[in-house]
Protein backbone atom coordinates (compact mmCIF):
# COMPACT_ATOMS: atom_id res chain seq x y z
CA UNK A 1 0.00 0.00 0.00
CA UNK A 2 1.31 3.45 -0.87
CA UNK A 3 1.73 5.73 2.11
CA UNK A 4 -0.34 8.90 1.98
CA UNK A 5 1.47 12.02 0.96
CA UNK A 6 2.83 14.24 3.67
CA UNK A 7 3.26 17.99 3.81
CA UNK A 8 4.92 19.83 0.95
CA UNK A 9 8.68 20.14 1.12
CA UNK A 10 10.98 22.80 -0.37
CA UNK A 11 9.81 23.86 -3.80
CA UNK A 12 6.38 22.36 -3.27
CA UNK A 13 7.60 18.73 -3.44
CA UNK A 14 5.29 16.38 -1.55
CA UNK A 15 7.10 14.47 1.19
CA UNK A 16 5.89 10.90 1.84
CA UNK A 17 4.93 9.90 5.37
CA UNK A 18 7.42 7.56 6.98
CA UNK A 19 4.60 5.39 8.36
CA UNK A 20 0.94 4.86 7.60
CA UNK A 21 -1.51 6.27 10.06
CA UNK A 22 -2.71 3.61 12.52
CA UNK A 23 -6.16 2.19 11.83
CA UNK A 24 -7.03 2.79 15.48
CA UNK A 25 -6.54 5.77 17.73
CA UNK A 26 -6.56 6.76 21.39
CA UNK A 27 -7.79 10.06 22.75
CA UNK A 28 -6.51 10.62 26.28
CA UNK A 29 -8.55 12.74 28.66
CA UNK A 30 -5.56 12.96 30.98
CA UNK A 31 -6.30 11.93 34.54
CA UNK A 32 -9.77 10.72 33.64
CA UNK A 33 -10.30 8.36 30.67
CA UNK A 34 -9.12 6.99 27.32
CA UNK A 35 -11.30 6.77 24.21
CA UNK A 36 -10.42 4.11 21.63
CA UNK A 37 -11.47 4.88 18.06
CA UNK A 38 -11.49 3.01 14.74
CA UNK A 39 -12.94 4.03 11.40
CA UNK A 40 -14.57 7.11 12.84
CA UNK A 41 -16.33 5.16 15.64
CA UNK A 42 -15.53 5.41 19.34
CA UNK A 43 -15.42 1.71 20.18
CA UNK A 44 -14.84 2.14 23.90
CA UNK A 45 -14.16 4.65 26.63
CA UNK A 46 -12.18 3.39 29.63
CA UNK A 47 -12.84 5.65 32.60
CA UNK A 48 -9.97 4.94 34.97
CA UNK A 49 -10.78 7.77 37.42
CA UNK A 50 -14.57 7.72 37.98
CA UNK A 51 -16.49 10.28 40.02
CA UNK A 52 -19.11 7.88 41.38
CA UNK A 53 -20.75 8.05 44.78
CA UNK A 54 -19.19 5.85 47.48
CA UNK A 55 -22.35 3.72 47.62
CA UNK A 56 -21.64 2.66 44.02
CA UNK A 57 -18.11 1.43 44.88
CA UNK A 58 -16.12 3.77 42.59
CA UNK A 59 -14.01 1.70 40.19
CA UNK A 60 -12.84 1.93 36.57
CA UNK A 61 -15.25 0.87 33.85
CA UNK A 62 -15.64 0.63 30.07
CA UNK A 63 -18.61 2.58 28.73
CA UNK A 64 -19.73 3.26 26.11
CA UNK A 65 -18.90 0.01 24.34
CA UNK A 66 -19.78 -0.13 20.64
CA UNK A 67 -19.56 -2.49 17.68
CA UNK A 68 -17.46 -1.68 14.62
CA UNK A 69 -20.72 -0.53 13.05
CA UNK A 70 -21.36 1.90 15.90
CA UNK A 71 -24.16 0.13 17.81
CA UNK A 72 -24.09 0.62 21.59
CA UNK A 73 -23.78 -2.64 23.55
CA UNK A 74 -23.39 -1.42 27.14
CA UNK A 75 -25.56 0.15 29.84
CA UNK A 76 -24.55 2.78 32.40
CA UNK A 77 -26.19 3.23 35.80
CA UNK A 78 -29.47 1.45 34.92
CA UNK A 79 -32.24 2.37 37.33
CA UNK A 80 -32.50 -1.16 38.74
CA UNK A 81 -28.79 -1.39 39.66
CA UNK A 82 -27.08 1.99 39.46
CA UNK A 83 -23.70 0.40 40.30
CA UNK A 84 -23.75 -1.54 36.99
CA UNK A 85 -21.46 0.34 34.61
CA UNK A 86 -20.69 -1.10 31.19
CA UNK A 87 -17.88 -3.59 31.79
CA UNK A 88 -16.14 -3.43 35.12
CA UNK A 89 -14.11 -5.61 37.49
CA UNK A 90 -16.59 -5.87 40.35
CA UNK A 91 -16.36 -8.05 43.48
CA UNK A 92 -19.24 -8.11 45.99
CA UNK A 93 -17.48 -10.23 48.62
CA UNK A 94 -13.86 -9.44 49.52
CA UNK A 95 -13.63 -10.47 53.14
CA UNK A 96 -16.30 -8.30 54.72
CA UNK A 97 -15.99 -5.61 52.07
CA UNK A 98 -18.08 -4.88 48.97
CA UNK A 99 -16.29 -3.77 45.80
CA UNK A 100 -19.42 -4.22 43.67
CA UNK A 101 -21.55 -1.41 44.98
CA UNK A 102 -24.90 -1.10 46.69
CA UNK A 103 -26.19 -3.39 49.43
CA UNK A 104 -24.49 -6.57 50.66
CA UNK A 105 -26.20 -9.94 50.88
CA UNK A 106 -26.50 -11.07 54.52
CA UNK A 107 -27.87 -14.57 54.96
CA UNK A 108 -31.17 -14.53 56.78
CA UNK A 109 -31.63 -10.80 56.25
CA UNK A 110 -31.39 -10.43 52.48
CA UNK A 111 -29.68 -7.40 50.98
CA UNK A 112 -28.63 -4.82 53.57
CA UNK A 113 -26.99 -1.47 52.91
CA UNK A 114 -23.82 -1.54 55.01
CA UNK A 115 -20.96 0.93 55.33
CA UNK A 116 -18.65 -1.40 53.41
CA UNK A 117 -18.63 -0.13 49.80
CA UNK A 118 -14.96 0.13 48.90
CA UNK A 119 -13.23 1.76 45.93
CA UNK A 120 -10.59 0.78 43.35
CA UNK A 121 -8.44 3.88 43.00
CA UNK A 122 -6.11 4.65 40.09
CA UNK A 123 -2.51 5.28 41.11
CA UNK A 124 -0.33 5.47 38.00
CA UNK A 125 -0.64 4.97 34.26
CA UNK A 126 2.14 2.58 33.23
CA UNK A 127 1.41 2.08 29.53
CA UNK A 128 -0.63 3.80 26.84
CA UNK A 129 0.49 2.82 23.35
CA UNK A 130 -1.12 2.80 19.92
CA UNK A 131 -0.13 0.30 17.24
CA UNK A 132 -1.66 -0.19 13.81
CA UNK A 133 -4.43 -2.51 15.04
CA UNK A 134 -4.53 -2.07 18.81
CA UNK A 135 -4.35 0.19 21.83
CA UNK A 136 -2.66 -1.09 25.00
CA UNK A 137 -3.20 0.40 28.44
CA UNK A 138 -1.83 -0.64 31.83
CA UNK A 139 -2.12 1.00 35.21
CA UNK A 140 -1.82 0.38 38.92
CA UNK A 141 -4.62 0.68 41.44
CA UNK A 142 -4.95 0.73 45.21
CA UNK A 143 -8.14 -0.64 46.74
CA UNK A 144 -9.51 1.12 49.80
CA UNK A 145 -12.30 0.14 52.14
CA UNK A 146 -15.10 2.59 52.83
CA UNK A 147 -13.25 3.45 56.06
CA UNK A 148 -10.16 4.33 53.99
CA UNK A 149 -7.92 1.34 54.71
CA UNK A 150 -5.59 0.33 51.87
CA UNK A 151 -6.13 -3.40 51.43
CA UNK A 152 -5.25 -4.45 47.86
CA UNK A 153 -2.71 -3.45 45.22
CA UNK A 154 -3.64 -4.23 41.62
CA UNK A 155 -1.77 -4.33 38.32
CA UNK A 156 -4.30 -4.10 35.47
CA UNK A 157 -3.82 -4.26 31.70
CA UNK A 158 -6.32 -3.81 28.88
CA UNK A 159 -5.86 -4.21 25.14
CA UNK A 160 -8.30 -3.01 22.49
CA UNK A 161 -7.57 -5.18 19.45
CA UNK A 162 -9.14 -4.28 16.09
CA UNK A 163 -8.20 -6.98 13.54
CA UNK A 164 -7.86 -5.73 9.98
CA UNK A 165 -9.28 -9.00 8.62
CA UNK A 166 -12.37 -8.92 10.87
CA UNK A 167 -14.40 -5.87 9.80
CA UNK A 168 -17.38 -6.87 11.95
CA UNK A 169 -15.65 -7.65 15.26
CA UNK A 170 -13.06 -6.43 17.74
CA UNK A 171 -11.67 -7.67 21.06
CA UNK A 172 -11.15 -6.19 24.51
CA UNK A 173 -8.71 -8.15 26.69
CA UNK A 174 -8.54 -7.69 30.46
CA UNK A 175 -5.82 -8.93 32.82
CA UNK A 176 -5.60 -8.29 36.54
CA UNK A 177 -3.11 -9.26 39.24
CA UNK A 178 -4.23 -8.48 42.78
CA UNK A 179 -2.16 -8.63 45.99
CA UNK A 180 -3.54 -8.49 49.52
CA UNK A 181 -1.43 -5.81 51.21
CA UNK A 182 -3.50 -5.75 54.39
CA UNK A 183 -3.08 -7.71 57.60
CA UNK A 184 -6.52 -9.30 57.17
CA UNK A 185 -7.99 -12.31 55.43
CA UNK A 186 -9.85 -11.09 52.32
CA UNK A 187 -11.27 -14.36 51.02
CA UNK A 188 -13.15 -13.66 47.78
CA UNK A 189 -16.65 -15.04 47.34
CA UNK A 190 -20.14 -14.20 46.15
CA UNK A 191 -23.70 -13.97 47.46
CA UNK A 192 -23.99 -17.71 46.70
CA UNK A 193 -21.01 -18.57 48.92
CA UNK A 194 -22.76 -16.51 51.60
CA UNK A 195 -26.02 -18.46 51.23
CA UNK A 196 -28.04 -17.05 48.30
CA UNK A 197 -28.78 -19.74 45.72
CA UNK A 198 -27.64 -19.25 42.11
CA UNK A 199 -26.41 -15.69 42.66
CA UNK A 200 -22.68 -16.25 42.29
CA UNK A 201 -21.86 -13.00 40.56
CA UNK A 202 -18.50 -11.31 40.86
CA UNK A 203 -15.56 -10.70 38.53
CA UNK A 204 -15.55 -9.13 35.08
CA UNK A 205 -19.19 -8.11 34.63
CA UNK A 206 -20.85 -6.80 31.46
CA UNK A 207 -24.30 -5.22 31.56
CA UNK A 208 -26.02 -5.01 28.18
CA UNK A 209 -28.43 -2.32 26.98
CA UNK A 210 -32.07 -2.55 28.05
CA UNK A 211 -33.12 -3.79 24.59
CA UNK A 212 -31.02 -6.94 25.10
CA UNK A 213 -33.58 -8.17 27.63
CA UNK A 214 -35.00 -11.49 26.38
CA UNK A 215 -32.02 -11.98 24.10
CA UNK A 216 -30.38 -15.34 23.50
CA UNK A 217 -27.45 -16.87 25.36
CA UNK A 218 -25.07 -18.85 23.14
CA UNK A 219 -22.80 -21.54 24.62
CA UNK A 220 -20.51 -24.16 23.06
CA UNK A 221 -23.27 -26.75 23.40
CA UNK A 222 -26.22 -24.71 22.14
CA UNK A 223 -28.43 -21.72 22.86
CA UNK A 224 -30.73 -20.92 25.76
CA UNK A 225 -31.74 -18.51 28.46
CA UNK A 226 -31.38 -18.12 32.20
CA UNK A 227 -31.10 -21.89 32.70
CA UNK A 228 -27.45 -21.48 31.64
CA UNK A 229 -26.71 -19.46 34.76
CA UNK A 230 -24.38 -21.41 37.03
CA UNK A 231 -23.17 -23.75 34.28
CA UNK A 232 -19.48 -24.13 33.52
CA UNK A 233 -18.36 -22.96 30.10
CA UNK A 234 -15.07 -21.82 28.54
CA UNK A 235 -17.01 -19.00 26.85
CA UNK A 236 -20.52 -17.63 26.70
CA UNK A 237 -22.20 -15.15 24.38
CA UNK A 238 -25.34 -13.06 24.28
CA UNK A 239 -27.19 -11.99 21.13
CA UNK A 240 -29.48 -9.00 21.45
CA UNK A 241 -31.32 -6.52 19.25
CA UNK A 242 -31.20 -2.75 19.28
CA UNK A 243 -34.08 -0.35 19.51
CA UNK A 244 -34.39 2.26 16.79
CA UNK A 245 -32.15 0.57 14.19
CA UNK A 246 -33.46 -3.00 14.66
CA UNK A 247 -30.03 -4.54 14.12
CA UNK A 248 -28.58 -7.35 16.23
CA UNK A 249 -25.20 -7.55 17.95
CA UNK A 250 -23.25 -10.29 19.69
CA UNK A 251 -21.06 -10.06 22.78
CA UNK A 252 -18.93 -13.10 23.65
CA UNK A 253 -16.88 -13.33 26.86
CA UNK A 254 -14.00 -15.80 27.07
CA UNK A 255 -12.24 -17.20 30.11
CA UNK A 256 -8.50 -17.03 29.40
CA UNK A 257 -7.39 -17.60 32.99
CA UNK A 258 -7.45 -21.35 32.41
CA UNK A 259 -9.39 -23.57 34.80
CA UNK A 260 -7.40 -26.63 35.86
CA UNK A 261 -9.82 -29.09 34.22
CA UNK A 262 -10.47 -26.97 31.13
CA UNK A 263 -14.22 -26.79 31.75
CA UNK A 264 -14.17 -23.06 32.37
CA UNK A 265 -15.69 -21.09 35.25
CA UNK A 266 -19.28 -21.00 36.33
CA UNK A 267 -21.17 -18.14 34.74
CA UNK A 268 -23.53 -15.57 36.09
CA UNK A 269 -25.61 -14.76 33.03
CA UNK A 270 -29.16 -13.69 32.41
CA UNK A 271 -31.53 -12.42 29.74
CA UNK A 272 -34.66 -12.17 31.86
CA UNK A 273 -35.16 -8.69 33.40
CA UNK A 274 -31.89 -7.58 31.75
CA UNK A 275 -28.97 -8.99 29.78
CA UNK A 276 -25.57 -9.61 31.34
CA UNK A 277 -22.53 -11.88 31.20
CA UNK A 278 -20.03 -12.60 33.97
CA UNK A 279 -17.48 -15.43 34.12
CA UNK A 280 -17.57 -15.88 37.90
CA UNK A 281 -14.57 -17.69 39.42
CA UNK A 282 -16.04 -17.24 42.91
CA UNK A 283 -19.57 -18.37 42.01
CA UNK A 284 -19.92 -21.27 44.46
CA UNK A 285 -16.40 -21.67 45.86
CA UNK A 286 -14.52 -19.03 47.80
CA UNK A 287 -10.95 -18.24 46.75
CA UNK A 288 -8.48 -17.78 49.63
CA UNK A 289 -6.84 -14.35 49.68
CA UNK A 290 -4.78 -13.99 52.82
CA UNK A 291 -2.20 -11.35 53.71
CA UNK A 292 0.51 -11.28 51.06
CA UNK A 293 -1.41 -13.55 48.66
CA UNK A 294 -1.61 -12.75 44.94
CA UNK A 295 -4.35 -13.85 42.53
CA UNK A 296 -4.54 -13.27 38.78
CA UNK A 297 -7.28 -13.49 36.13
CA UNK A 298 -7.48 -12.95 32.37
CA UNK A 299 -10.46 -12.56 30.02
CA UNK A 300 -11.45 -11.47 26.53
CA UNK A 301 -14.63 -9.71 25.42
CA UNK A 302 -15.51 -9.92 21.72
CA UNK A 303 -17.90 -7.31 20.35
CA UNK A 304 -19.45 -8.14 16.98
CA UNK A 305 -22.03 -6.74 14.60
CA UNK A 306 -24.92 -9.05 13.77
CA UNK A 307 -26.53 -12.09 15.33
CA UNK A 308 -24.52 -15.29 15.90
CA UNK A 309 -25.29 -18.98 15.97
CA UNK A 310 -23.15 -21.43 17.93
CA UNK A 311 -20.64 -21.84 15.11
CA UNK A 312 -20.03 -18.11 14.66
CA UNK A 313 -19.93 -17.49 18.40
CA UNK A 314 -17.29 -20.22 18.65
CA UNK A 315 -15.19 -18.48 16.01
CA UNK A 316 -15.54 -15.19 17.88
CA UNK A 317 -14.49 -16.92 21.10
CA UNK A 318 -11.40 -18.29 19.35
CA UNK A 319 -10.60 -14.77 18.13
CA UNK A 320 -10.91 -13.50 21.70
CA UNK A 321 -8.78 -16.25 23.20
CA UNK A 322 -6.06 -15.64 20.62
CA UNK A 323 -6.03 -11.94 21.43
CA UNK A 324 -5.91 -12.60 25.19
CA UNK A 325 -3.01 -15.03 24.88
CA UNK A 326 -1.22 -12.63 22.53
CA UNK A 327 -1.70 -9.77 25.00
CA UNK A 328 -0.12 -11.63 27.91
Amino acid sequence: MTAPAGPAGPGGTSLPRLDERPAVGALHDVGRAVDVTAGGTTLARYVYVPDDAQLESPRPYVHPLRTRGGDLVSAFRPWDHVWHKGISWSLPVVGEHNFWGGPTYVHGRGYVQLDNDGSMDHQALRTLTVAHDRVDLAHTLAWHTQAGEHVVDEERALAFVVPADQPDAWVLTFTTTMTNVSAHDLTIGSPTTRGRENAGYGGLFWRGPRSFTDGTLVAPGGTGGDELRGTRQPWLGLVGRHDDVGRASTVVMVDATGEADGAGPQWFARVEQFGCLNPAPFFSTEVPFGPGDTVAFRYAVVVADGASDVARAGRLAALGLGAAVGSS
